[in-house]
């Protein structure tokens, strides 16, 4: 299996990147845990923007939340209105 990553909206203008998957052989070697680290294995070690938000299986999660192999994980800037 594999994670999936998405990025949104300015993220995939910043990044370079619509989405990709991380192998499963790649998350253990990388030790990929949370969010923080697929951001950081995905991007090869860009900054992670400090507003950034993300959803684990299309749920709103923390940055912090522990990844599972076969989860998807979409990346995007936060959202403003009025």
């Amino acid at each position: 299996m594999a994670i999936k990553v998405r990025f949104f909206a300015s993220l995939r203008e910043d990044t370079g990147l619509d989405h990709l998957e991380i192998a499963a052989n790649d998350i253990a070697q990388q030790g990929i845990t949370t969010a923080t680290d697929v951001w950081m294995a995905a991007t090869r070690g860009q900054p992670l923007p400090a507003q950034a938000l993300c959803a684990i299986n299309r749920d709103h999660a923390e940055l912090g939340a522990a990844v599972n192999d076969g989860d998807e994980i979409a990346f995007f800037p936060p959202v403003t209105g009025g």
